[in-house]
């Protein structure tokens, strides 16, 4: 380093006049040294001050990356209820941070759940996907229910109700006798996990569930409407001409069957007791449709008027919508199920 020094000063020391001067050489020798240890201290500060400015520089990119997206007025209960799914079919850009929560609404045939489903549709927000378990494959067993559902929560899952990108509920609709009795434990299991919100939607009068079940049964066959089968409607007139059609109820099977709905509908809510759910009744939200706020407040999401172009079919008293009305009503007189006979 010395050598390096004085060939590159060469032009400006007079080496024979140092040689000459032996003090001369040793000051020389002495400032090159505190030179050199100037150099040596130079160098460690600087690498000692850019350790920390690289640590300090990693900690800002991990808190960027695991920067949390929990908007901030959510209660602390919420959180584990909150996602944020990456769906395999599209990205959610933008929305990416905007969390979404997942729910089931379990119910039975013919118990208002359609008309419900578009209510909740209605809602800018929310992508109720219809009845996905009709289609057996899809039950066959637990792992293929699993993997419906999989499919489902995580926004892969496309319906006319998807909202894609910006959605802040996914669900779907699922009848109690499509696999859910059966696999309650791992499906209760499923949900606990995942932390779905359960929503059960029944029918308090469980005989008007009788006629609209025949009533459908009838219409899949018969094809009243210009020759095409109609579960739902959207205009008084094709409520009408459904209503025409009077069903004859088994009353030998009547009671048996009246029982068998109340008992699935109490174990399915013994069943789920454990998720996070609600129960609603058909009726009660068809009275007051401000019940419809309860289920918004339920799903954590601001409140939107929610509307329906469907029209309920059977509103006439049910001594006139039951053919055989008097064999029914003596069948059911001084039982239980007496109030079924006139109450909506």
């Amino acid at each position: 380093m010395i050598e390096e020094l004085f060939v590159l000063n060469k032009e400006y020391v007079d080496i024979k006049s140092i040689k000459r001067s032996p003090l001369t050489l040793k000051l020389l020798v002495l400032v090159l040294a505190a030179v050199y240890a100037i150099y040596i201290v130079c160098t460690f500060n600087v690498e000692q001050t850019m350790i920390p400015f690289r640590t300090s520089t990693k900690l800002l990119e991990l808190k960027v990356f695991n920067h949390s997206c929990h908007p901030s007025p959510v209660e602390q209960w919420e959180l584990p209820y909150l996602h944020y799914p990456q769906p395999n079919t599209f990205n959610r850009e933008e929305c990416g941070c905007n969390p979404v929560r997942y729910f089931c609404i379990l119910s039975m045939q013919r118990s208002g759940s359609g008309w419900f489903e578009t209510l909740l549709n209605s809602h800018i927000n929310i992508s109720s996907n219809g009845e996905i378990f009709d289609v057996i494959k899809r039950r066959e067993n637990v792992s293929s229910i699993l993997k419906t559902m999989d499919k489902v929560y995580n926004l892969d899952w496309f319906t006319s109700a998807s909202k894609n990108e910006c959605n802040a509920a996914v669900g779907y609709k699922w009848m109690l006798n499509q696999g859910v009795m059966e696999h309650h434990k791992e499906i209760v299991e499923y949900f606990q996990r995942k932390r779905v919100s359960v929503i059960f939607l029944l029918r308090r009068n469980f005989l008007r569930r009788v006629v609209s079940v025949l009533a459908n049964s009838y219409d899949k066959y018969a094809k009243p409407l210009n020759g095409t089968h109609k579960s739902h409607v959207h205009s008084t007139i094709e409520a009408k001409v459904l209503a025409k059609y009077k069903p004859r109820i088994n009353t030998t099977l009547l009671m048996e069957e009246l029982k068998q709905t109340e008992e699935t509908a109490a174990k399915a809510i013994e069943y789920f007791n454990n998720t996070r759910h609600i129960v609603l009744y058909y009726e009660d939200l068809f009275k007051n449709l401000t019940k419809l706020k309860d289920v918004q407040e339920f799903l954590r999401l601001p409140y939107r008027d929610l509307q329906s172009h469907q029209i309920k079919i059977h509103t006439k008293p049910l001594s006139m919508q039951i053919e055989n009305w008097y064999e029914v009503h003596k069948i059911l007189k001084g039982t239980p199920y007496q109030s079924f006979l006139f109450s909506e």
